[in-house]
């Protein structure tokens, strides 16, 4: 046990350190330049450095570092739900359930004022509702959608995934936090389907 007296920094230093879990939780999606997924962590991180380079193609004028405070927390409930297959029809029926009840647990290690914030935050990137959230889901949809496409399609192709559940996935989504980032997600996907990355 860590020798700590501070009861706040005590929750504090147990919410980070479970956080660290999310180093072992593996996506679908490849990383680039190794033969392996990428983790949560990894993930996260990759959203957050989105968010601050690509701000200026957010549809509404957007808070930064609350994308990147969103990013960075909108998948800490996979620790304890883990990740769900965007294409997995089974495991998204029960995504919404297990997110919660991870949700309840993970942010209540935090100080009560840090949990509010940080449950509020997961909950604002959920609904979708403000400019940075929608931002945020934005980024969220073409990080795997540009790591797929430049890695040859890997793991569309090893799930035999059809240009038209990508298109679903991002229809109305992507294009609604940023129209750049909706056009291009939509040329990607059709020259994928082109190339024979995509069915």
């Amino acid at each position: 046990m860590l020798p700590v007296n501070d009861e706040r920094l005590a929750q504090q230093l147990a919410f980070l350190l479970e956080l660290d879990k999310l180093k072992n939780i593996y996506r679908q999606t490849y990383v680039l330049h190794e033969d392996r997924k990428e983790n949560d962590a990894e993930h996260s991180y990759h959203l957050a450095i989105m968010a601050a380079v690509l701000a200026e193609h957010a549809a509404e004028p957007v808070d930064v570092v609350h994308v990147m405070k969103m990013v960075l927390i909108h998948d800490v409930v996979e620790i304890d739900a883990g990740d769900t297959y965007a294409y997995d029809t089974a495991g998204n029926a029960t995504k919404r359930e297990r997110e919660l009840a991870a949700a309840e647990r993970l942010f209540a290690l935090l100080p009560p004022d840090q949990a509010a914030e940080y449950r509020a935050l997961w909950d604002e990137f959920e609904a979708r509702e403000t400019p940075e959230a929608r931002f945020a889901v934005t980024l969220d949809r073409i990080q795997p959608l540009l790591l797929n496409y430049t890695k040859g399609g890997i793991s569309w192709t090893e799930r035999g995934i059809r240009a038209e559940q990508v298109e679903g996935r991002n229809r109305g989504v992507t294009e609604e936090g940023s129209p750049a980032l909706g056009a291009l997600c939509y040329r990607i996907i059709a020259q994928a389907k082109e190339e024979g990355l995509l069915k």
